[in-house]
C-alpha cells in the first residue's frame, strides 16, 4: 500500500479500462448501440445515464482489482450529489473499488433546493416509466433545504463489503451477521 492508489474519472476508466470509444459515450443512438453489440442488457427505458452506467458495470468494475478511486460521476447517476463547478453535466462525487467491488461510495451534498427539486422530478418521471431505482419526490426533504444547509459531504464504507473482501465471499449474504429469516410456508 506504499504506492498512491489509482485514480480516473468515470469516463476516462470507461474509455481506458474498458476500452469503449469515447465518441460513443455522449451519444443515445451510439452508445445504445455499442451496449447491445457487446451484449450488455438494456431495457427500452435506459436512459443515456444509464446506459454509461451499465458500461461502467460491465467493461470497467471487473478490472478494478487494485484499489481504485473513481471520480467525477455523470450527474444522472447521483441525484443528491453536487454539480462540478467546471463541469455542471458531472458531480463531485467518487466510489472506492478494491478487488473487483465497491467498498466506498462519497460525494458533496447537494444543498440548493431548486436544483434538488429539479432532480426529483426528473427521478419522478424515471420511477413512472419503470425504474424501481428512481428516488420519489420528497417534498419534506425540499423544504429543510429551503432553510438552508451548510456545504456537507458524507462517504459510506460498507463494513460487509469489507468482510466480503477479506473473505473472499461471492454475495453479500455470505457475510451478513443478521440476515432476514425465510418466512415458514
Amino acid at each position: 500500500l506504499s504506492k498512491p492508489f489509482q485514480r480516473y474519472t468515470f469516463f476516462q476508466s470507461i474509455t481506458e479500462l474498458g476500452g469503449v470509444p469515447a465518441d460513443v459515450l455522449q451519444d443515445y443512438d451510439k452508445i445504445t448501440g455499442y451496449a447491445l453489440e457487446h451484449k450488455v442488457p438494456l431495457e427500452k427505458r435506459d436512459t443515456l445515464g444509464k446506459v454509461q452506467g451499465k458500461l461502467f458495470d460491465h467493461f470497467v468494475e471487473p478490472k478494478l482489482v487494485q484499489p481504485t478511486f473513481i471520480i467525477d460521476y455523470p450527474l444522472e447517476l447521483s441525484p443528491l450529489s453536487k454539480k462540478k463547478e467546471d463541469d455542471p453535466n458531472l458531480v463531485e462525487r467518487f466510489e472506492f473499488f478494491v478487488g473487483c467491488r465497491e467498498l466506498a461510495n462519497a460525494y458533496t451534498e447537494l444543498n440548493d433546493p431548486i436544483d434538488q427539486k429539479a432532480r426529483f422530478e426528473q427521478q419522478v418521471a424515471q420511477k413512472d416509466a419503470g425504474d424501481e431505482e428512481a428516488h420519489w419526490m420528497d417534498l419534506d426533504f425540499i423544504r429543510a433545504l429551503e432553510y438552508g444547509m451548510p456545504p456537507t459531504a458524507g462517504e459510506g464504507i460498507g463494513i460487509d463489503r469489507l468482510a466480503m473482501l477479506f473473505t473472499n465471499s461471492p454475495s453479500i449474504r455470505d457475510v451478513i451477521l443478521f440476515p432476514q429469516l425465510k418466512k415458514e410456508s
